[in-house]
């Protein structure tokens, strides 16, 4: 298959990082195993803190950067090409998300050791800057999780549905080849957020 000069261009340039990462978690706990913390509050403190682990990842981290720059690989290196926020955090004109990033991930051959596939979504972009999480204590990306302002005007049960149902949230778990994909799966990540939220939601401290 013949590629156009712009995917050459990105290929080119895209270079997103495989080398494994330490300290990062590969699995979650299910909510069950939380049923030995019998006070209510520290359960739901602990499961957010099980929650961390997909929310701290790599996967969920480079797109929810401070600033206006995505960020990319296992060690979070800013994005090359140097792509900007953008009106409506989809970039700029000219260098838009979907310039790469198509509807689904697309593997790559025969360009470099480092690039083995481009991600994909129909609705890849970057979160709001409101959303930012990197560089935040888990403590405090909680708070804005339940910060209206700062979640997508969203109310927990949207919340709720967004973690465990969301397909651009489900990426994480299908990052293509070459990247570690975020710890445990969609569905134990959305029963371990419905069960934090069902417990009062309580934060870690900040």
């Amino acid at each position: 298959m013949k590629m156009s000069a712009k995917r050459v261009f990105c290929i080119a340039v895209c270079l997103v990082a495989s080398a494994s990462s330490p300290a990062i978690a590969e699995s979650l706990k299910s909510v069950d195993e939380f049923d030995n913390v019998k006070d209510e509050k520290a359960r739901s403190v602990a499961m957010f803190e099980e929650v961390g682990k997909v929310l701290q990842h790599p996967r969920c981290l480079n797109c929810h950067p401070v600033g206006n720059q995505p960020l990319q690989g296992e060690d979070m290196v800013l994005h090359n090409p140097p792509v900007q926020r953008g009106p409506g955090n989809f970039g700029v004109a000219g260098m838009e998300c979907n310039t790469c990033h198509q509807a689904m991930n697309v593997k790559v051959t025969g360009q470099s050791e480092d690039v083995k596939s481009i991600p994909g979504h129909p609705k890849w972009h970057l979160a709001p800057p409101e959303m930012a999480w990197v560089g935040k204590s888990l403590g405090e990306i909680c708070l804005q999780l339940k910060d209206k302002e700062r979640n997508g005007n969203k109310t927990m049960p949207e919340m709720i549905h967004h973690m465990a149902e969301d397909t651009l949230v489900g990426w994480g778990w299908e990052p293509g080849d070459g990247r570690e994909p975020a710890p445990g799966t969609q569905a134990a990540f959305g029963k371990l957020f419905k069960a934090w939220v069902d417990t009062g939601a309580h934060c870690p401290k900040v």
